[in-house]
């Protein structure tokens, strides 16, 4: 068999089994209710242009015509205030996971390149840091620079720091065991070079799957401290401050509660789905396993 023939075949595995990877329905499910919650917090307040914080409408009402998902105990309307915490969660897992993405970089790269007394001295902080619970570790952070959706933002980005690092030197202690690393610094590559060429674009991929699912903790983490009343401070909706605020209505108005609880849950469970989908497309060991199976098949 020629080495043209072999060539052929495999292009042909690939481009059969690239097709079957992205085929993932739980990556696909991920990214509709993703794109879902995108939608609704980009052009929701163009479709329903109700103010979240005008209390003009009978309180506690159940979900109507009027209100689709009722009224809180102010009279505002429920749906305009999810839709409005669908903007502050995608604002604060955007700011958080990208604090947390870049002081991750930047501890997770030099850790591993320069290694040594600065990889030792590094890691350690990042192990004090990471022995702290991350949640009272962020209280601790709200609670010192004091309660506000900014502060929370920063809690979150330093409480997601060393996942992002350690992920991040695992990564690039990886690549640097690669040929051609040795053949870059053969060829004269300074160290600036080799992490912007060699380095980052090589670990892309767990990246992308880092960032989804630590995005939606985030939203998770910025709901548990606007319940608390660390986070998003009223009358903003926020979807944490929406659950403590029908605390003191389950018996009486039970769709306070489930409405805001529901927004919690899609959007986390989307933004996990994806990433788990996104894991594994982006595992190439997941590439060679249906390149396999392709071959396996044609024989």
């Amino acid at each position: 068999m020629s080495a043209a023939t072999v060539a052929a075949r495999l292009v042909r595995r690939r481009r059969l089994a690239l097709p079957a990877r992205w085929r993932n329905p739980v990556g696909i499910t991920g990214a509709a209710m993703v794109a879902v919650v995108c939608a609704t917090a980009l052009v929701g307040r163009f479709l329903w242009t109700t103010d979240p914080n005008n209390p003009a409408w009978t309180r506690l009402q159940g979900p109507s015509w009027a209100h689709p998902l009722g009224t809180d105990d102010l009279g505002r309307d429920t749906l305009a205030r999810i839709i409005h915490g669908a903007q502050v969660s995608l604002e604060v897992g955007a700011v958080a996971v990208g604090i947390s993405l870049g002081a991750g970089l930047v501890i997770g790269v030099l850790s591993a390149f320069y290694r040594g007394l600065l990889d030792l001295v590094l890691m350690r902080l990042v192990d004090v840091v990471f022995a702290f619970p991350y949640l009272l570790l962020g209280l601790l952070v709200v609670g010192l620079l004091g309660p506000s959706r900014l502060h929370a933002m920063m809690a979150i980005g330093i409480v997601f720091t060393p996942q992002f690092a350690r992920v991040i030197r695992a990564s690039v202690l990886e690549v640097m065991g690669q040929p051609f690393i040795e053949s870059a610094r053969a060829l004269g590559a300074g160290d600036l070079r080799i992490i912007g060429r060699h380095v980052l674009p090589n670990i892309v991929a767990p990246l992308t799957v880092l960032v989804t699912v630590y995005f939606s903790q985030s939203i998770l983490a910025e709901s548990t401290l606007s319940f608390l009343g660390l986070g998003t401070q009223p009358p903003e909706a926020a979807w944490g401050n929406m659950l403590a605020n029908a605390r003191g209505f389950i018996d009486s108005d039970v769709w306070m509660a489930v409405f805001p609880g529901l927004a919690i849950m899609f959007a986390v469970l989307g933004f996990n789905f994806l990433g788990d989908g996104l894991r594994d497309i982006l595992d190439p060991r997941l590439g060679t396993v249906a390149d396999a199976v392709v071959a396996k098949s044609k024989t």
